[in-house]
């Protein structure tokens, strides 16, 4: 990695003297048009003066302004021509330069992806690794035995949902997974969504309102997978004393799917890139959150492909509302 970013950084200086050697050669060459065109001009007129000595007759007159005019057309296209140049010049520059800035951006992006996920593995593995262990060495009564169980299942279940968000996001994105729709009752799965969560997290608070019989064209594993990435981000984004609220509406031209939390919100100038992969609000410095930057990612990615559109709206008095329109 650190290879890497020496290669980039030794590309971007590269790229900016280049640009300034360029810029040089530019300024340099019209200077020299300039001056070449300046001394054209005076060995004109020079010569005219020889070759007409009557500097006041109506033949110098007309020769002397040909050779002022053919001047001036001469700086004019001079000029023009190193506009243009700049002109072109800038702008490939620019194209580079947000290429350039883009592609460290992502660079950037993915070393903490990668950070992030190695911690987000390590983590239950060796929460999972210590309970197993623990059961193993010590003869523990029922109901510490279980405790452990359900903590192991809980860590397990973590690490599933991120290796599948890992897996569904790079078939998604290469293609490698086919989607196979097939008409299903959303009611009846957002309800089994929801029972699944309320298992898992039995200190957390959640309310649900959903109408019945909501049937729509969708892939099932997407589906869970989708709500499952918002009702995790709810949770991992808002107090645990805080409500969960999640909604179904059935109207007569689409279904409507939403996700409330009471956490701090999303600030506006962040909406609209929560969205892209590998992205996560704040900085690395201050982040406290874990997360890869892929969930919000594949909901969007998998409600377009599912012919909806996703949104995130603030919620009075405090929280974020994520809602899924699926046009029917």
């Amino acid at each position: 990695m650190q290879k890497r970013k020496r290669h980039s950084k030794k590309a971007t200086i590269i790229f900016y003297l280049l640009v300034v050697y360029i810029l040089a050669a530019l300024v340099w060459w019209f200077i020299s048009l300039e001056q070449q065109n300046n001394r054209l001009h005076q060995s004109k007129i020079e010569h005219l003066k020889i070759a007409v000595p009557d500097t006041v007759s109506t033949r110098y007159k007309n020769q002397l302004y040909f050779i002022k005019d053919e001047y001036r057309r001469n700086r004019i296209k001079y000029a023009g021509e190193g506009i243009v140049f700049l002109g072109l010049l800038l702008t490939g520059a620019l194209f580079i330069y947000r290429y350039i800035t883009q592609q460290a951006r992502l660079q950037q992006q993915q070393q903490n992806f990668t950070m992030a996920v190695t911690h987000e593995l390590k983590t239950p593995i060796a929460v999972a690794t210590l309970n197993l262990e623990t059961l193993l060495k010590h003869n523990l009564d029922e109901g510490k035995r279980r405790k452990l169980i359900a903590m192991t299942l809980e860590e397990t279940a973590r690490l599933h949902f991120l290796t599948s968000n890992i897996l569904v996001s790079a078939q998604l994105e290469g293609q490698g997974h086919k989607i196979n729709k097939e008409e299903l009752n959303l009611s009846n799965l957002l309800t089994d969504r929801i029972a699944e969560f309320e298992k898992r997290f039995q200190d957390r608070r959640f309310e649900a309102f959903i109408d019945p019989e909501a049937d729509i064209n969708g892939d099932p594993l997407l589906l869970q997978i989708l709500t499952n990435n918002l009702i995790e981000n709810a949770l991992k984004y808002s107090p645990k004393e805080s409500l969960i609220t999640i909604r179904l509406l059935k109207q007569p031209q689409q279904v409507i799917v939403s996700v409330t939390d009471e956490g701090p919100g999303i600030p506006d100038e962040e909406k609209k890139m929560i969205f892209t992969k590998f992205y996560r609000i704040g900085n690395e410095a201050t982040r406290k959150k874990q997360g890869t930057g892929l969930g919000l990612y594949l909901c969007d990615k998998i409600a377009k492909d599912h012919n909806a559109d996703i949104s995130v709206t603030n919620h009075d008095p405090n929280g974020s509302t994520f809602a899924v329109k699926f046009h029917t």
